[in-house]
């Protein structure tokens, strides 16, 4: 009877991590294409920001993070879907040169595994058909996971805020998100 019990704890625990393992790589896969498209998209003749209006789930850029040599796909949309993509741009806030609130988010277990290693000053480049455009952090913070106070208009002033889920190394659904607040570099 032990050698059952024993024998079922094991292969349930093989299940798991072998499941797991699989998450894991077909997210790296799916973001490894992303990353793909997104090179090629930009490869494409520059759009003015007018003629730029993605539907969800498309891929639309890059968002590179020097201090951590990070090169993210960003998608149009925050639903779970497309952040198994790669970084998901909120639907409804702002682009470069929007002069308003630009909101991506991500989890922390895959694009964002590295958020806490950024600090103040540090840049963050966002890389979209119509331009690249710098942005230096200007400070971070931590809010309760139900505070949707941080998606807010900022109109005329651009400023672009960059969301995951905390503590980073929580199991489970984190109870907080970890907020990144960046500024235009002129």
């Amino acid at each position: 009877m032990i050698r059952k019990f024993s024998f079922l704890l094991i292969s349930v625990g093989l299940l798991i991590v072998g499941y797991s393992a699989y998450q894991i790589f077909k997210t790296k896969t799916v973001q490894t294409n992303n990353l793909e498209k997104a090179h090629e998209i930009l490869q494409r003749p520059e759009i003015d920001l007018e003629e730029f209006s993605p539907f969800t789930g498309d891929v639309v850029g890059i968002l590179s993070i020097p201090r951590i040599e990070a090169e993210l796909p960003i998608v149009e949309g925050t639903d779970a879907d497309d952040l198994e993509k790669g970084v998901g741009h909120y639907k409804g806030t702002a682009w470069p040169l929007g002069n308003d609130q630009i909101v991506l988010s991500g989890h922390r277990d895959t694009v964002f595994r590295r958020m806490g290693e950024l600090e103040i000053g540090d840049e963050l480049i966002v890389k979209v058909p119509f331009g690249e455009f710098t942005y230096k952090i200007e400070g971070t913070r931590v809010v309760s996971a139900d505070d949707l106070t941080v998606i807010k208009p900022t109109a005329p002033n651009e400023v672009l805020t960059v969301t995951t889920c905390y503590p980073f190394r929580y199991v489970g659904n984190a109870p907080d998100r970890y907020i990144i607040t960046a500024i235009p570099v002129k």
